[in-house]
């Protein structure tokens, strides 16, 4: 005589949190950082920017914001 089996069921317990993000949950953020990145960081005017590279200048105002 085989034995009864139990077979699991596919719904969550009551008391199981289920954190999933949808894919735009974090491409969005992301492509708004960079772009907002390269707006801070990219050079205004091409002839004006004869002085330090927008990357350098945004590392340099980091450096001086966490040095105070």
């Amino acid at each position: 005589m085989p034995a009864p089996t139990h077979t699991r069921s596919h719904r969550p317990s009551p008391d199981a949190v289920d954190i999933r993000l949808p894919w735009w949950a974090v491409v969005l953020p992301a492509i708004a950082f960079a772009a907002l990145l390269l707006l801070m960081a990219g050079p205004g005017q091409a002839a004006a920017s004869a002085g330090e590279p927008g990357v350098g200048h945004v590392v340099i105002q980091i450096q001086q914001t966490f040095a105070r």
